[in-house]
């Protein structure tokens, strides 16, 4: 097994890791972290990352995570692999919600559904003060994935970074020179208002890619720099962290050759601008062969501010040699991503028959967003997060599905078996990227297409289900007992109720994971009942 002794906040995969995440809240905007590194010469060092420069500081309250010995950054430490994570909340700021929780997004937790994290459904809250020991494996598992808070929209207030597990045996190892902290590119829409007092449907202040920004009014404020080495090939792992608009990405003059989504690989397929949604990974292959100079990265939002004046929505690609300013590149798309050209690079195909209707179980979701009553509904019905987790009321005996929420917010699905969603597009706040926990699925039909592929279709954990008249169709098999949301990742919207349960039987729930949920689990409820009145708003 190759192991990784990389700088720190990357701890390296399929090897069994620990860290300490530590949810904060901070009013300064310069921060630094460390992480220790479980490999053969663990080392320790410190990194800075300035938000904005301190001229142009605009500060607010933020809910960061960090190591147990340094203060949080945004975006959160860099962590992965078997996992020993020790959530332990200092929130103090009242200002925003002071309890959290995390998940631990395209991590599948065979087994371990108590360790997903939404709350109502697999957990309540870590309340402030205490801590939570989140430990589960991902064997099967390796890719690029992120971690974020679960916990109404505290995510939006900074609580959310990436997660890299490495795969010792990658197929395409020998494409690339480079893979480690430095290729990790995180885009994220930020807040200047805290989301508890932001309103309901926010729009987004800024972009920052990396961490850092531009925002109008402050065209000076530093940008993320991005170094590369001429003639070197970068294996860059691109993260959209956001709450809220997805963004087209690019980087002027530079192919990117896709070979992996969602922590599935698939085949090389070449673009020079990817449309990612919230919750979307994509890892592609960059080789540094232009002039040494500087190269705008561009991901513009398609909600925010607009366009690129200034330096907004961007950060710099830096050649090794080239000066230490902006630059004026400027590059026009041609090969942007087409969903239906990726297709998986193992196992490809659908489960099922190759029809319409040839799944054991077909289910039509219409989603809605009313404005007027401000809720998000499913085939119209709500669900609203009971004040007992889903997961604890099956394991202590709740007979069916049905009884434990509104009728029609839970859908009991038989195991082992072929499930297919249909999802029409088009409602309010559209497109909607939609998110299935426990399981990867495949994408039989893609939005702005008409046609059904089950011979090879992409096989992501986060699909954008388009505008009207489309209707994305998705296939998977129910092989992982466990209370599961579909929901979409836009997070105002999720805090608008329009979650979808998918629950197998108590029966094999409580065998899947009965034997495996720590004490401490059974324990966050009463602790957090407990809490004062105030820590509730």
């Amino acid at each position: 097994m190759r192991r990784h002794c990389s700088p720190p906040l990357i701890l390296s995969g399929w090897e069994t890791v620990q860290a300490l995440l530590v949810a904060d809240s901070r009013r300064r905007a310069r921060i630094l972290s460390r992480a220790r590194k479980i490999c053969t010469q663990p080392r320790v060092d410190d990194l800075q990352i300035p938000l904005v420069r301190r001229k142009q500081l605009f500060i607010r309250s933020a809910v960061l995570g960090g190591t147990s010995s340094t203060v949080g950054t945004f975006p959160g430490p860099l962590v992965g692999s078997t996992f020993f994570l020790n959530v332990a909340d200092h929130l103090t700021d009242t200002t925003m919600l002071r309890s959290t929780s995390i998940h631990w997004h395209g991590m599948f937790q065979h087994g371990s559904s108590w360790a997903d994290g939404p709350v109502g459904v697999t957990q309540c809250p870590i309340a402030p003060g205490n801590s939570f020991l989140n430990q589960f494996s991902v064997p099967d598992q390796a890719g690029t994935f992120w971690y974020h808070s679960h916990h109404s929209t505290q995510y939006c207030d900074g609580l959310r970074g990436a997660l890299v597990v490495y795969d010792p045996y990658d197929p395409y190892r020998h494409l690339y020179d480079f893979d480690n902290e430095s290729t990790v590119i995180t885009l994220a829409d930020w807040y200047h208002t805290p989301a508890p007092s932001a309103g309901l449907v926010p729009t987004a202040d800024s972009t920052l890619i990396n961490g850092k920004g531009r925002y109008s009014g402050r065209p000076t404020s530093s940008l993320s720099t991005i170094n590369v080495q001429h003639s070197a090939r970068y294996r860059f792992r691109l993260v959209s962290i956001s709450c809220d608009p997805n963004f087209t990405f690019s980087i002027d003059g530079h192919n990117m050759t896709i070979i992996e989504v969602d922590g599935i690989n698939v085949q090389p397929t070449t673009v020079d601008s990817i449309q990612i949604f919230a919750g979307q990974r994509y890892s592609f292959i960059l080789t540094a062969g232009w002039p040494v100079a500087n190269y705008w990265v561009r991901a513009l939002p398609n909600l925010g501010p607009q366009g690129f004046s200034g330096g907004v929505n961007s950060a710099i690609l830096r050649y090794s040699g080239a000066p230490n300013l902006d630059t004026t590149n400027q590059t026009t798309s041609v090969i942007p991503i087409l969903e239906t050209n990726l297709h998986p690079l193992s196992n490809p195909g659908a489960p099922g028959k190759r029809v319409a209707g040839g799944a054991d179980v077909n289910i039509n979701l219409n989603i809605a967003l009313n404005f007027t009553e401000f809720l998000f509904t499913v085939n119209g019905a709500t669900f609203q997060p009971p004040t007992v987790p889903i997961l604890l009321q099956i394991l202590s005996g709740a007979k069916t599905a049905q009884d434990l929420l509104p009728t029609g917010s839970v859908y009991t699905l038989p195991r082992n078996k072929v499930v297919a969603l249909s999802l029409p597009g088009g409602a309010a706040g559209s497109p909607h990227p939609i998110h299935l926990h426990g399981t990867a699925f495949n994408v039989v039909r893609s939005a702005a297409n008409s046609t059904y592929n089950y011979v090879n279709p992409v096989r992501p954990d986060v699909v954008s289900i388009g505008g009207a008249g489309d209707n994305v169709t998705i296939r998977f098999t129910t092989n992982n007992p466990g209370p599961w949301i579909l929901h979409c990742h836009i997070d105002w919207h999720l805090n608008l109720y329009q979650i979808g349960g998918r629950v197998r039987s108590r029966r094999s729930v409580e065998r899947y994971v009965t034997s495996t949920y720590p004490t401490a689990w059974d324990k966050l409820c009463p602790t957090y009942d407990a809490l004062p009145t105030e820590f509730f708003t």
